[in-house]
């Protein structure tokens, strides 16, 4: 009897050690737009779920819907808003961004018009001084396909993407940014939010005004940057369990620090446009 009784505690006690160690992890891919600031969301989120663990992995928007509908992630980061065919995922917007050119901080160009942009980025206008600046050839940087960036970018320019012409071709925003620090004469595109933490930060680039608009998160939050998009996080189908609970959290008012912290913009009254 007291043998059984001893094997029962014991049991007992491997039960509730299994049961308070059970971790539950969570997988997010996509946007390298999102990922940093969904890096820091999964990091506060953690903190406040004890034995949750959440893997935030970037790649583009494109592996985040992908990924979200195979089920190989629990969650999709996509810097965009979702398309009429994506209709059978579900978006929850955490924070809105602008996409803005940038070049070398010690470019003079401050300013390009849409006219000046299509034509630098189908080949009509390859030098700098074309525009205002050195006599200098322009180094073309641009956005892999399958980077939702690259799919706004040619949109809103009305850019047929076949026709664009560039010296470069990169993926995600960090690249861009290395690349046109480290190339006087380069033009890139990026994440406003990821321009701006970089700029904080000593990097030698600087964003440009667009046909008369500054590119800023100000900008982005007042409305009046034309080139604007939700950065979202999507689920197949109506998010369930932990999936809920983060995207709960991650467009909650409790992290708009972080939002901020990442210079993208808080989805409050005055963040809509």
């Amino acid at each position: 009897m007291r043998l059984f009784l001893l094997l029962a505690l014991l049991l007992t006690g491997c039960h509730a050690d299994a049961t308070t160690t059970e971790r539950r992890t969570l997988v997010l891919t996509g946007s390298s737009t999102v990922a940093p600031l969904a890096g820091e969301l999964a990091r506060r989120f953690e903190a406040t779920h004890p034995g949750t663990r959440v893997d935030v992995q970037s790649g583009g928007s494109s592996r985040g819907i992908a990924n979200a509908r195979d089920g190989v992630a629990d969650i999709g980061m996509v810097s965009r808003a979702l398309n009429p065919s994506e209709s059978d995922l579900r978006a929850r917007s955490i924070a809105r961004d602008g996409i803005g050119l940038i070049v070398h901080a010690s470019n003079p160009v401050t300013e390009l018009s849409t006219e000046q942009v299509v034509g630098i980025y189908t080949g009509a206008i390859s030098r700098w001084s074309d525009v205002g600046g050195a006599d200098a050839p322009i180094t073309v940087v641009n956005k892999a396909a399958g980077r939702s960036t690259l799919e706004l970018f040619v949109q809103h320019f009305g850019i047929d993407e076949t026709r664009i012409q560039a010296d470069v071709v990169i993926g995600d925003n960090e690249q861009g940014v290395k690349t046109v620090a480290g190339n006087e004469h380069a033009l890139g595109y990026v994440s406003i939010g990821t321009a701006e933490y970089n700029i904080g930060h000593d990097v030698p680039i600087k964003l440009l005004s667009l046909d008369g608009v500054a590119a800023s998160t100000g900008t982005v939050r007042s409305g009046r940057f034309p080139l604007a998009r939700p950065l979202n996080l999507v689920t197949s189908g109506e998010p369930t369990g932990l999936s809920a609970e983060f995207m709960a959290f991650a467009s909650s008012p409790a992290v708009h620090d972080l939002v901020r912290a990442q210079f993208f913009v808080p989805l409050d009254a005055a963040a809509l446009p």
